[in-house]
C-alpha cells in the first residue's frame, strides 16, 4: 500500500517557519542598504559610484566601518566626497550626525538630480547587448549618430568597475531584497541644493571651544570630543535596530574648527578608539566618514599614521595645480568629451579586505593609478589613470600602422 503513496503532497511540519524567515528578513533591511554580493554583509552607499566601487568590490561602505580621506594642498575635494555622502543618507532617511560644524554647512548639500522615465528607459535600454548591436549597425550607414562596427563590444569596457555595478545591480532586481525597486546611489548636481525635510534627521554638533587668550591649563572636561561622544551615545542607545546612522567629521584637527590643544594625540587617538567601539557596537547600524588635511598633519608624523591604524579604509587625494589641469585640457587629449582628471587618488587601506570580501582585480582598482575628477553633474567620478598621447608626435603614431607592403589601409585595420 505505501507504494501507492502520493509523492508529489508537500510535508507540513516545519514549512510555515521556513516560509515566514525571508519575509522577516526583508522587512529588516532598511532603506538604502543592500548585502555585499562578496560575503552578504549589510553595505550603504557613500553617495558616488565610482567610490563604491573601489571599496574591496563591496560595491559599498560596508556598515560598521569608518573611512578615512586624506588631502594634500589648499582645495576641499574631501569635503565634496562628505557632502555626497551627507545628501545620499538624508535622502535615504538615514541619521545623519555632522561633527564640528553648525547648520550652515548642511545648507550647501548638492541636490538630486530627476531622471524622466524615457531617460530610465534608454538607460536601461542600453545595458542590452543585442540592443546595441542593432544601434550599432542602423547608425553605421551614416547620420550623426555614426558608431565603429565594433562599438558595442567595448561601449561599457571603459567604465571603471562596470562589472560589479552589473553583478549589484542584478542583485538587488532580485526578490531577496525587500527594497529591490528601491535606488541604492542617487545622482546629485552641485549647482542645486538639497531640501532638508521639515522633522530633519541631520544633526549639528558644533565644536564649542574657542581660541584661549588667557593662557590658562587646558579643560579637559570641555574638550569637544567629549561632547560628540556624548551626542553619539545619546542617539544610538535610543535609536531602533534597524536605524542607520552616519557620521561625519569634516577637517579633523583643523586649526580654523579646533584649537592646538585638541591636537594632541592623547585627545585624538581617544576618541578615535571610542570611535571604532562604537562602530563595532553597533555595527550594522553606523559608519563613519573623516577627513585630514595633510598639509598639516603629513603622513611622515606618528600621530597621523596611529590615525590611519584607527581607521578601517584609508584614502589620499593628491590634486594637480591649476597649471597641469589647463595643460591637460588640451585638444591633444586621449579622449575628447571626457574632462581632464583635477587629481590622484591613492588607496592605503580598504575596509574589509580579508580572504572572503575584497576581491581586488579590476572591480575594486587596488594597486592601480587612479584619477578623480569633480564635475557639476556627475560629481566625483575616479577611474584609472592613462596619460595622454604626447603632441607633435603624429609620424611616429602613423608609423606604427606601417608594414612590410606600405601603409596600412582601411581594410588591412578592420576586423
Amino acid at each position: 500500500m505505501a507504494s501507492f503513496r502520493k509523492r508529489n503532497v508537500p510535508l507540513r511540519s516545519g514549512t510555515s517557519a521556513l516560509s515566514e524567515s525571508p519575509t522577516s528578513i526583508k522587512q529588516e533591511l532598511a532603506q538604502g542598504v543592500r548585502p555585499s554580493p562578496l560575503d552578504g554583509r549589510l553595505t550603504t552607499s557613500t553617495g558616488t559610484r565610482s567610490l563604491d566601487g573601489l571599496l574591496a568590490g563591496h560595491a559599498g561602505l560596508a556598515l560598521g566601518t569608518s573611512l578615512l580621506v586624506e588631502e594634500s594642498g589648499t582645495t576641499d575635494f574631501g569635503g565634496s566626497l562628505l557632502k555626497y555622502y551627507a545628501s545620499e543618507g538624508v535622502v535615504q532617511g538615514h541619521h545623519v550626525h555632522v561633527l564640528g560644524m553648525n547648520e550652515g554647512w548642511g545648507r550647501d548639500l548638492p541636490g538630486v538630480v530627476e531622471t524622466s522615465k524615457s531617460a530610465r528607459k534608454e538607460g536601461n535600454s542600453s545595458g542590452d547587448g543585442v540592443h546595441d548591436r542593432d544601434t550599432s549597425r542602423k547608425s553605421s550607414d551614416g547620420g550623426s549618430g555614426e558608431k565603429m562596427k565594433i562599438a558595442w563590444r567595448y561601449e561599457r569596457l571603459g567604465e571603471f568597475g562596470s562589472g560589479s555595478r552589473d553583478r549589484n545591480s542584478s542583485q538587488s532586481t532580485g526578490p531577496s531584497t525587500s527594497n529591490s525597486g528601491a535606488i541604492f546611489c542617487h545622482d546629485f548636481d552641485l549647482s542645486k541644493r538639497l531640501i532638508l525635510p521639515s522633522p530633519s534627521l541631520m544633526y549639528f554638533v558644533p565644536s564649542t571651544s574657542k581660541p584661549d587668550f588667557e593662557f590658562t591649563d587646558a579643560n579637559n572636561s570641555a574638550s569637544p570630543f567629549n561632547t560628540f561622544l556624548n551626542h553619539l551615545i545619546t542617539h544610538l542607545s535610543a535609536s531602533a535596530s534597524n536605524t542607520v546612522h552616519r557620521i561625519i567629521i569634516p577637517n579633523l584637527l583643523s586649526p580654523a574648527l579646533h584649537t592646538s590643544e585638541l591636537s594632541r594625540p592623547e585627545s585624538v587617538l581617544q576618541f578615535l578608539h571610542a570611535l571604532r567601539a562604537l562602530l563595532r557596537k553597533y555595527s550594522a547600524q553606523v559608519t563613519a566618514m573623516i577627513t585630514l588635511p595633510l598639509t598639516l598633519y603629513p603622513r611622515s608624523t606618528g600621530l597621523t599614521r596611529w590615525m590611519e591604524l584607527l581607521s578601517d579604509g584609508v584614502l589620499e587625494l593628491a590634486p594637480f595645480p591649476s597649471s597641469a589641469i589647463a595643460t591637460k585640457s588640451t585638444p591633444g587629449a586621449s579622449t575628447i568629451q571626457e574632462e581632464p582628471p583635477q587629481g590622484m587618488l591613492k588607496i592605503h587601506r580598504l575596509p574589509i579586505f580579508h580572504e572572503k570580501g575584497g576581491g581586488g582585480g579590476e572591480a575594486s582598482g587596488f594597486g592601480d593609478d587612479l584619477a578623480f575628477t569633480l564635475s557639476r553633474r556627475k560629481g566625483v567620478v575616479i577611474k584609472p589613470f592613462s596619460l595622454p598621447p604626447v603632441e607633435g608626435d603624429s609620424e611616429a603614431q602613423q608609423g606604427g600602422l606601417e608594414h612590410d607592403h606600405g601603409k596600412a589601409t582601411k581594410v588591412d585595420i578592420e576586423f
